[in-house]
């Protein structure tokens, strides 16, 4: 629903231009700051599955700013991270998901040190949390940095709460990887079943669409792109 709420604001901006540009300057910002607060509390949660749905929430503040910027590489940036993001946070919320049908519980407390009974499924929690902490060559990164560029050129400052929004991604991400998979095993974890062929193939077909679309990036941004605009105009 967040995405497709960004897709709404990028459809509905266009025609309420020029008379409203200049009420955009107070929303940009606060999208910006907003990324910050989202982002701080998500290193206070202890609950998987609300740290999961902060992180959806502390992306979808660089989508906001990029939409309201309305430049090519903004909007090219907000479709890129909105795509990528509802394919992480999907797959986020499915390992978190996996992690509760044998723990029970979804704080990340007591559903530590995983990697012991469920190793192959370590290695797609790895992939999802490098791919939501935007790690080259990910599509995530391609968005993430078209949205922080437009936004620099918007005003030089932006670089400064943008950068540490990125900090604070890279932190709470790798806490939710370490606290679930390489702490010591809880001691009310004494046996667990082991991760079915359907599951890794869930997992499958959201990372496969994603390392697919590093080939080919302008499926997802080709109508955004200056040449595009230019040929437009």
């Amino acid at each position: 629903l967040l995405k497709l709420g960004g897709y709404g604001i990028i459809r509905i901006t266009p025609m309420l231009n020029p008379t409203t540009t200049e009420l955009y300057y107070s929303f940009i910002m606060l999208a910006i700051w907003g990324i910050i607060m989202t982002s701080s509390i998500c290193l206070r949660q202890t609950d998987l599955k609300s740290l999961i749905a902060y992180s959806s929430v502390s992306h979808m503040g660089l989508v906001i700013a990029a939409t309201l910027i309305q430049t090519p590489w903004s909007l090219a940036g907000a479709v890129a991270l909105m795509i990528a993001h509802g394919l992480t946070s999907s797959v986020l919320f499915c390992l978190a998901n996996t992690n509760y049908e044998r723990t029970h519980s979804r704080t990340m407390l007591l559903a530590r040190g995983l990697q012991l009974m469920l190793p192959l499924m370590t290695t797609w929690w790895l992939l999802a949390n490098l791919m939501n902490m935007a790690l080259p060559p990910t599509i995530n990164l391609t968005g993430e940095l078209l949205i922080i560029t437009s936004t620099f050129s918007w005003s030089n400052l932006t670089i400064i709460l943008t950068g540490t929004g990125t900090l604070l991604t890279a932190i709470y991400s790798l806490h939710m990887f370490l606290t679930t998979q390489r702490n010591k095993l809880s001691t009310n974890i004494t046996k667990m079943e082991p991760t079915q062929t359907r599951e890794h193939l869930l997992m499958s077909l959201h990372i496969i669409p994603m390392l697919l679309l590093l080939m080919k990036p302008g499926l997802i941004m080709g109508p955004f792109t200056c040449h595009y605009s230019l040929m437009k105009h």
